[in-house]
């Protein structure tokens, strides 16, 4: 399972550089970093050579082939990602037929998943956590789509999105993603575990005893 970091914060993405295959960003991220799109999204493609997703803003389908096809030329590695709505279906469909990947985004159903699938998305992007706070479980819409997937061999890649926690990683391996896009802070929670802690404390400790002569 590949992992991908979603963030727009340069300093976190320079950080866990060498530990990841991609990037995830949207609006949301972009605004929070008070920085230009276009020089945040040159700036992560200098510093990770993977999969870069960048998110439209249009609704209508013609409009966001426009805004895509311009975004797409910033690098080679750049994902458009597109909201699962009709129009960004049929915007989809145009893109892949032009060669420009795609991510489909902001998908809360399996049905959403297939019809991706078939309009050739490059990737698909389940939103657990988003599902989880409406007690509906996230993992089971990945699961059902990893089934539908290998049932007809569809190519395109999911992306197990809206992540909060460290389980949401762990299950998404499980299940059988292709990529987790995890957030800085959960990322970091990744590399932790108490007994790591008290086992090299205990080893530094020890190794203080050793005669030094």
């Amino acid at each position: 399972m590949e992992i991908f970091l979603d963030t727009a914060e340069i300093e976190q993405v320079k950080r866990f550089a060498n530990i990841i295959n991609g990037v995830t960003t949207n609006p949301s991220l972009i605004a929070k970093s008070g920085k230009n799109f276009e020089k945040v999204v040159k700036e992560i493609c200098k510093i990770v050579d993977g999969p870069i997703s960048a998110e439209i803003i249009s609704s209508e389908t013609y409009k966001m082939v426009e805004e895509a096809r311009e975004i797409a030329k910033i690098h080679k590695n750049i994902v458009i990602k597109i909201p699962l709505s009709e129009e960004g279906i049929k915007a989809i469909k145009i893109l892949s037929e032009e060669g420009i990947k795609t991510n489909a985004t902001l998908c809360f159903s399996s049905n959403q998943a297939l019809l991706a699938a078939k309009a050739g998305a490059t990737y698909v992007s389940p939103f657990v956590g988003r599902l989880d706070d409406i007690n509906h479980e996230g993992m089971k819409l990945v699961k059902e789509i990893r089934d539908i997937y290998n049932n007809f061999s569809y190519k395109t890649k999911i992306i197990v999105a809206s992540i909060r926690n460290p389980l949401h990683v762990r299950d998404a391996a499980l299940i059988g993603a292709d990529v987790a896009t995890i957030p800085p802070n959960v990322m970091e929670q990744l590399f932790k575990h108490p007994l790591t802690d008290i086992g090299i404390k205990r080893f530094l400790e020890d190794w203080e005893k050793v005669p030094k002569k």
